[in-house]
């Protein structure tokens, strides 16, 4: 059996694409099944209760695109897949080294389907913007393959590539989000950021606000120091939202 590229992928050999319904993993997904078609290619899919409905109703019309059903993996520890309720379990949100809520929804939830269902190779979107990130990550997980990276595809060319197939985004990026994870994500710290959650999603402000301030976690920063949701003003601002980057994957290993 012969090499089928520089990564020694062989035909025949399983490839696990996670697919986060945002647009770089949904071309990451794409560009896999046209370049490994020798391959078994799985995509997987972590349910998140706290994101938008509309990235289940992407995730739906992403299926159509790739000709394929995307599995929902789960943590059995917690099924209903919610963030709130891992907080609440933990009496923890959020600190400097990521969140509990991505570690145990999708990183042991990884960790445990991979246990059943081993696979070869991992694809995540990671970007030509983020080479980085893939760098420090493959040296951990050297199954890790750089499709779009590969392909010298940036995220805003991502953008162009859903768009061009017809495929209408997460509503999260029409609302000016960096991506498409779940409105008030605890591992944000800008106030800009935490100020458009206060007006896209109020609820999801005042709820974050009201555990937030029960579970001891100061979820913003302001000039260099912690506070809370609730005493945030309303028109301060921090770092801009497209210098955000907030990591949320099956990586993650912070618990």
């Amino acid at each position: 059996m012969t090499d089928m590229d520089n990564n020694n992928v062989q035909a025949g050999d399983t490839i696990a694409v996670w697919f986060s319904c945002g647009a770089a993993s949904a071309v990451a997904a794409k560009t896999t099944i046209a370049k490994y078609p020798q391959c078994r290619i799985k995509i997987l899919n972590n349910f998140i209760a706290e994101e938008e409905a509309d990235n289940r109703r992407f995730l739906h019309d992403v299926e159509k695109w790739l000709g394929v059903t995307i599995e929902d993996v789960r943590n059995p520890t917690y099924p209903n897949g919610s963030c709130v309720e891992v907080w609440e379990t933990r009496k923890f949100m959020s600190g400097v080294g990521g969140a509990p809520c991505t570690s145990n929804l999708k990183f042991n939830a990884r960790l445990k389907w991979e246990a059943k269902n081993p696979c070869d190779w991992l694809v995540m979107g990671f970007t030509v913007d983020e080479a980085h990130r893939h760098d420090s990550l493959v040296e951990i997980e050297p199954k890790l393959l750089p499709v779009l990276i590969d392909e010298n595809i940036t995220k805003e060319e991502c953008f162009k590539i859903v768009n061009a197939a017809g495929l209408k985004l997460p509503s999260m990026y029409e609302k000016g989000y960096p991506n498409a994870n779940c409105p008030g994500c605890v591992k944000a710290t800008s106030p800009t950021y935490w100020n458009l959650v206060r007006v896209q999603h109020p609820e999801v402000f005042a709820a974050r606000a009201e555990q937030s301030r029960r579970l001891g976690a100061k979820l913003v920063r302001v000039k260099g120091e912690r506070i809370y949701l609730d005493e945030l003003h309303p028109e301060a601002k921090g770092r801009p939202l497209k210098e955000m980057n907030i990591e949320c994957g099956i990586f993650c290993p912070y618990d």
